[in-house]
């Protein structure tokens, strides 16, 4: 069994500058911790696959396709493959989430912040 210590993992960074935690990233799995300080933004993209994404501190503004809402902590929203996505951390919030995508197509997102 292996247990992952999501507090102990390295803060790293991400191709767009957001703070994150490299999770699990194996063949079938990929999950990413992204940390969002207040205002901060994940830029609008496209996925080949489902991703699901699990609020688990702050809140936030979660677009997907035309749609948006709020998330907060203890909430989970699915965002279909190959339809635009974006979040944004409330201006008074730091805004912490998962990223899961089955299958992993998120090789290399993070990398060691320097």
């Amino acid at each position: 069994m292996d247990i992952i210590k999501v507090a102990d993992l390295p803060v790293m960074q991400t191709g767009w500058g957001i703070k994150g935690k490299q999770v699990v990233d194996l063949p079938d799995i990929g999950i990413i911790n992204l940390i969002l300080e207040p205002g901060e933004k994940v830029p609008s993209h496209k996925t080949p696959v489902d991703v699901l994404f699990q609020v688990i501190e702050g809140k936030g503004t979660v677009i997907i396709g035309e749609d948006n809402q709020i998330a907060e902590a203890g909430d989970i929203i699915i965002s279909p493959a190959q339809v635009p996505h974006s979040l944004v951390a409330d201006q008074n919030s730091r805004f912490s989430f998962y990223v899961i995508k089955v299958p992993n197509t998120m090789k290399s997102a993070v990398k060691e912040n320097k």
